[in-house]
């Protein structure tokens, strides 16, 4: 009896340090409890497009170029557009930091004239959520 007390008493030892010495175990260390992960930063080359005077009717189209210049991923959940009108288009993926990304954005000037100007409001997971983009034209009508 005293060896099969002695045997269970040095698997449980062997056990509680095999799972204490585990990196999976899924203890944290303090340390990883203040560790930064990091924020990825949303920066476009310009937050403006004006494409002058067009013809009603046309479709005209612009691409907003931009970097992750953060540490982390960065993700575009979701384009709005303030007018049907115009439709962005954009790569759902992950941007890696330092990479670079786009953009597109079509107008579509049918029924419009005069002076238009069209914000598209890009949502990310960047440390500046939301950042708006502006489209502008002279519209006028031909016939």
């Amino acid at each position: 009896m005293k060896n099969i007390l002695a045997i269970s008493m040095v698997v449980v030892l062997i056990l509680a340090a095999g799972c204490n010495s585990n990196p999976g175990s899924g203890k944290v260390s303090p340390g990883a409890m203040t560790a930064d992960s990091g924020k990825a930063v949303l920066k476009f080359d310009t937050l403006l497009h004006d494409f002058g005077v067009v013809n009603e009717g046309e479709k005209i189209g612009y691409i907003f170029t931009f970097t992750n210049t953060g540490t982390a991923n960065l993700l575009i959940n979701s384009a709005a557009t303030s007018c049907g009108c115009t439709v962005p288009k954009y790569d759902r993926k992950p941007l890696a930091p330092g990479a670079k990304g786009s953009l597109e954005v079509v107008f579509d000037t049918s029924g419009k004239s005069g002076q238009q100007t069209k914000t598209i409001s890009v949502m990310s997971n960047a440390a500046t959520p939301v950042v708006l983009l502006q489209i502008k034209a002279e519209v006028i009508n031909t016939n």
